[in-house]
């Protein structure tokens, strides 16, 4: 077996139907979702468990080339209507970052960012607790979306410590990990998530998760709903947002100076 040295997470957030523009970009459908899932299979790619992720991170666990973490931001039902069932179909794992103080509620967060003013459900504890003994994974997105850099310090210790200790006792067990609400994060924060106890935490900051990452700062690629089933696989491959076939050629010429010319 050929084992990884470099492992891409994948960032969705909702599966459903989108109205707008806006919306267009951070919802997929659930034919999309299908589609990419399964392209993604028949290009011998391989979701694995954010345990096995974090286990290869600490060098402690070795996974195929070619795998990968998949994750979801918010908890939408969606992801328990569309998803769950195209990932149990083949056997893949997934991780989904909850907002603690909205389970069951809807995204009010992005009433203020998109263009109609609509927000969609969330999974409620009984999704959460089914799709758990189903093999998904939960962790934390805050206690209530907040952009945390702007926060002051006990603000920001609620949102982190709140939210990890609302969702223990959801979900029955420790919750180590988190997702930075819109990806924003700093060294305040970074510090902050340490102290309230998360062992690592995802940014929205692309490119692969080598080793020697840093564990609050792991990388994750965005997928859009716009993005084909080709545009996913550039993406996963090159670990990169961007699928134009123009930075495909830029890619892989660059690859082949670095083999040809290493002293570069």
């Amino acid at each position: 077996m050929k084992t990884a040295n470099r492992i891409p997470v994948l960032m969705y957030h909702r599966v459903g139907d989108a109205h707008n523009d806006w919306e267009r970009k951070y919802c997929i459908s659930p034919q999309g979702f299908a589609a990419q899932m399964h392209a993604l299979e028949a290009k011998g790619w391989q979701a694995i468990s954010l345990d096995d992720f974090v286990a290869w991170l600490d060098a402690r666990h070795e996974v195929p080339e070619r795998s990968f973490l998949l994750t979801f931001d918010d908890g939408f039902l969606g992801v328990y209507e569309h998803a769950a069932p195209v990932l149990q179909a083949i056997d893949w794992p997934a991780t989904v970052f909850l907002v603690s103080n909205l389970i069951g509620q809807h995204d009010s967060w992005c009433e203020r960012h998109n263009p109609s003013g609509a927000t969609y459900p969330l999974m409620d504890a009984g999704h959460i607790r089914e799709l758990q003994d189903r093999g998904f994974r939960f962790e934390s997105h805050t206690r209530g979306h907040a952009d945390l850099p702007t926060l002051d310090d006990d603000a920001l210790h609620a949102e982190l410590a709140g939210a990890r200790a609302d969702l223990t006792c959801l979900l029955g067990r420790p919750v180590n990990y988190l997702a930075y609400p819109f990806g924003r994060y700093d060294e305040r924060v970074a510090t902050a998530a340490q102290t309230a106890g998360y062992v690592a935490a995802f940014s929205t900051q692309p490119g692969f998760n080598r080793r020697e990452v840093s564990r609050h700062g792991l990388r994750r690629l965005d997928v859009f709903g716009t993005d084909s089933p080709a545009a996913l696989l550039r993406k996963i491959s090159m670990g990169t947002n961007d699928p134009s076939i123009s930075h495909l050629v830029r890619y892989y010429y660059k690859r082949a100076i670095r083999m040809i010319f290493p002293w570069i």
